[in-house]
């Protein structure tokens, strides 16, 4: 096309104004194919739908974690109902999904604290010392999120507190000791994620475990049962509405453990892979038949093979199989939560690439995960 002649309106109008409106309609008529062209070319292309492997970000604007989001996912712990009908654990379970502190606010806050997040900690206080465990729990974990490092720590060991052993006469467990919301035989007024229970005819302990997603030795430890065989129809014991999950912050060589995805329970200190053998970020979940007290085990690099009885086994009481799923860990085998015949190794690099905890703390947490079901998040 010629260039546009660029003559002044005033002076041409009479010859020029209808060489500019033939310009104009070709003009409007060139833009139109293009638009059509493109939109063509647009509508040819695939369409983006939501499928298995959709990325979803946790919140962590620092490290973001990314997840694989499932179909029809819905998890609801608190409406935990069993009942006749009701069938072993399935495989297929709710993906684990936490906000996690974002440590770039945290630092922005250079010691001073969000109001509501104190409000809630200074209302949890208040809650723990009238003996509302469940109150303050509840509180404590939503401010979780809203705190700077230092403080973390703190409300974390209260939290622990709270499910452990509580400081209070009021609720002195006269059975076996234990008076928190979770290790112990109370089920508190209000809370979602206990309850008691009534053993129906021809129920066993391990089948009550199955049905509320928790293996069946936490229910013995919280209920004092000694022999899992006892139990007996009628009998009322405590339940815990499971699953158990875990994030394992690989910069803090730390394990949070949580029940559902939301409150926190614990913090284990852990050993991880050496330099070279890194342990793999991403999602984990516990392995079906994964669960195994002292295996046999070969290491893959010498070729010996390790016994219970051996004075070097190095895998200490317990094994927890993990299976990888999302992540770098997708699709990764071999990988477990063991124990350690070297507690000097926990904090640091020097595993194959497992993740080790001391030999008392691995037994606590293999009577918490649920095969199937538990899962673990590993980030940085």
């Amino acid at each position: 096309m010629s260039k546009f002649s660029q003559r002044t309106y005033k002076s041409r109008m009479s010859k020029s104004r209808s060489k500019n409106i033939r310009f104009f309609v070709i003009s409007l008529i060139v833009i139109a194919a293009c638009v059509f062209v493109l939109m063509k070319t647009r509508s040819d292309e695939p369409a983006v739908t939501a499928s298995d492997d959709t990325i979803i970000d946790t919140g962590d604007q620092a490290n973001p974690i990314e997840v694989r989001e499932k179909k029809d996912f819905e998890f609801k712990p608190e409406n935990v109902t069993p009942s006749e009908e009701d069938t072993p654990a399935k495989t297929e379970s709710a993906q684990f999904q936490i906000d996690l502190p974002n440590p770039e606010a945290s630092a922005e806050m250079s010691g001073s604290e969000d109001p509501m997040a104190m409000l809630l900690v200074k209302e949890a206080l208040q809650d723990k010392n009238s003996g509302n465990l469940i109150a303050a729990r509840d509180k404590l974990n939503k401010a979780l999120t809203e705190l700077n490092p230092q403080s973390l720590k703190s409300i974390k060991s209260m939290l622990t507190e709270l499910a452990t052993h509580v400081d209070n006469p009021l609720y002195r467990n006269v059975r076996f000791g234990n008076n928190g919301w979770l290790f112990s035989d109370i089920h508190y007024p209000g809370d979602t994620l206990t309850d008691n229970y009534t053993v129906r005819p021809g129920e066993t302990l391990e089948g009550i475990g199955k049905k509320f997603k928790v293996p069946y030795e936490i229910l013995m430890t919280i209920n004092n049962i000694k022999d899992a065989k006892s139990l007996q129809a009628g009998e009322e014991i405590k339940v815990i509405k499971g699953p158990f999950h875990a994030i394992i912050h690989r910069s803090t060589f730390t394990m949070d453990l949580y029940l559902g995805n939301n409150t926190f329970v614990k913090t284990y200190m852990i050993g991880l892979g050496a330099v070279g053998q890194e342990t793999p970020t991403g999602r984990w979940r516990v392995k079906e038949g994964g669960k195994l007290i002292s295996p046999t085990w070969t290491d893959q690099f010498t070729g010996k093979t390790y016994s219970a009885d051996d004075p070097d086994y190095p895998l200490g009481s317990r094994w927890i199989g993990l299976d990888g799923l999302d992540g770098d860990a997708e699709g990764r085998t071999g990988f477990a939560l063991h124990g350690t015949k070297d507690p000097e190794s926990i904090g640091t690099h020097s595993s194959r690439g497992c993740i080790r905890l001391y030999n008392g703390e691995i037994i606590e947490v293999y009577n918490l995960m649920m095969p199937g079901h538990s899962e673990v998040l590993i980030v940085e």
